[in-house]
């Protein structure tokens, strides 16, 4: 049987992580409050930040703004796009 966690992305029981996505507290949290599939959501959307906005994870700032960026799509709130970007209807 599959562990759940309710997921505050999707506000629903939804099939957890198996490990934390990073270390110490904030994995943690983040295993205790976001179901895998909001975990994998939040990859592509990460990824397309980093390409897109030619991000440097070598940089404190920029690793602040994903976590930022991170809080605000597993909240619901308004995250940013690329210039020109339109999601699928």
């Amino acid at each position: 049987m599959t562990e759940t966690v309710f997921c505050r992305k999707f506000k629903q029981d939804l099939p957890k992580m198996k490990i934390p996505p990073m270390p110490g507290s904030k994995g943690l949290d983040l295993m205790s409050t976001i179901s895998q599939q909001a975990w994998d959501e939040w990859k592509s959307k990460q990824t397309m930040l980093i390409n897109e906005k030619h991000l440097d994870l070598s940089s404190i700032d920029d690793r602040s703004y994903l976590e930022e960026q991170m809080e605000k799509f597993f909240n619901n709130d308004q995250t940013d796009e690329p210039t020109g970007f339109k999601p699928l209807a």
